[in-house]
């Protein structure tokens, strides 16, 4: 974990680079804030970042830098086997260049105090053009973290013997050293350069062949699904052509079996014609036979009915107008009966009645009913008749059915009768 301690003065930093670029900056708490799996960076998903530990003193110099990696999963979250004691390593550091403020305190691959660590770190580049310790303190210049810079005050004198001043043969001494650690330091880089590019092939190399065992663990999956789905068609083509073989037997014997019944059908067919027609032409003759004596019967029929009465017989009599016949019915009184109207009137006396009364027979039988027995005609759901008394129209043509016919309690409004409209009426 990281958890670096910090003087008052101090800051400390998480720099990511991005070759010899720094692509991301964020402070100590925030990193930790990954490290826990609280965030992710959807941008490093599947990503083995470079990344550095920066600490810097109160002027916002660098002091010590860690150059480790680190894995981000497919989620851009940090990898959570990850702890790598950077903390512990920025003390141990070796002297590196000259940043500003002295020779800093370098961890990296050619300078990792412990050797299991070891790659769990990297090398700067120290290239001109790409230069990593370049890069970093141009981004500790600019400041995006807002770091706040505390210049240092100035010493106060005290009456002390004066150290002696360093001379030029000192100055030199001390740039030739600074020198030669910077290029013992890019010696030990370029060293580590084929064993990283070595071990750079080999990483692609597993990745390709990794990636071509998966592409042919995918065809040979692909070819065993595809052999399994062959082998069900085999098998489903050799079902549905013993289905056909049998759809197509039984079709024969169903065909068979049509045309044996169609023969059968058409010899019963050709028998019950024959029948048939045998039984048409009996009811022709028979029809025939009823025509000849339904006419015989209208002849006689129309004969008996103009023949002349017998001479002094009643029917003669009336025909002769010397006798009359007088029929009575209520509401229409005594009516005298021509000769002609005789058998109309003995085939319906209520109608030839109602029509003299000018109403219909249902309205005549209606008001007939009323008159023999004046009660009210009204019937409740249960079925019971109200059977009230009422007074008695003795007229027909003042009768008016749902009003003359009901007591008060039941009797509807004389404009409901009339919306109903009047009576059907029959004419002679």
């Amino acid at each position: 974990m990281v958890s670096p301690d910090q003087t008052s003065a101090g800051h400390s930093a998480i720099f990511f680079m991005d070759g010899a670029q720094v692509s991301r900056q964020m402070k100590v708490p925030d990193f930790e804030a990954f490290l826990d799996g609280y965030v992710g960076l959807s941008d490093l998903a599947d990503t083995d970042v470079h990344a550095a530990l920066v600490e810097l003193d109160s002027e916002l110099y660098v002091e010590a830098l860690v150059l480790f990696r680190i894995w981000f999963d497919e989620e851009g979250r940090a990898d959570n086997r990850w702890n790598l004691p950077i903390e512990r390593l920025v003390r141990q550091g070796a002297k590196g260049p000259d940043l500003g403020a002295g020779p800093i305190r370098l961890v990296c691959r050619s300078l990792c105090p412990e050797p299991r660590f070891v790659k769990h770190m990297w090398d700067p580049d120290m290239r001109p053009g790409s230069n990593t310790f370049q890069a970093i303190r141009k981004a500790v210049a600019a400041n995006s973290l807002k770091f706040p810079r505390v210049a240092r005050a100035d010493d106060i004198p005290v009456l002390a013997v004066q150290p002696k001043a360093p001379t030029e043969q000192d100055i030199d001494r001390v740039r030739i050293a600074r020198i030669l650690r910077e290029q013992r330091l890019r010696i030990k880089t370029l060293s580590n350069v084929p064993a990283d590019t070595k071990a750079k092939l080999e990483r692609q190399h597993q990745q390709e062949l990794q990636a071509e065992r998966d592409k042919y663990l995918q065809l040979q999956q692909e070819y065993e699904r595809q052999r399994a789905t062959s082998e069900q068609l085999k098998d489903r083509l050799a079902e549905r052509n013993e289905q056909y073989l049998e759809m197509q037997r039984s079709l024969q014997t169903v065909q068979a079996q049509l045309e044996e019944a169609q023969d059968h059908a058409d010899r019963n067919a050709k028998a019950e014609v024959a029948l048939l027609r045998e039984q048409l032409a009996r009811k022709q003759r028979e029809l025939t036979l009823r025509d000849d004596q339904l006419a015989a019967l209208e002849k006689e029929n129309h004969e008996l009915r103009h023949r002349p009465p017998v001479e002094d017989s009643i029917t003669g009599h009336l025909q002769a107008k010397t006798v009359f016949l007088v029929a009575y019915h209520p509401g229409v009184g005594h009516l005298t009966l021509p000769y002609d109207d005789l058998d109309r009137y003995f085939a319906s006396p209520l109608t030839y009645a109602s029509n003299h009364a000018g109403l219909s027979e249902a309205v005549y039988r209606e008001w007939l009913q009323h008159y023999e027995n004046p009660v009210c005609g009204h019937q409740e759901p249960n079925g019971e008749v109200c059977q009230h008394p009422i007074m008695r129209i003795s007229q027909p043509s003042a009768f008016t059915p749902g009003v003359n016919d009901r007591c008060e309690d039941h009797r509807v409004s004389q404009d409901a009768a009339a919306a109903n409209g009047p009576a059907p009426q029959t004419t002679d």
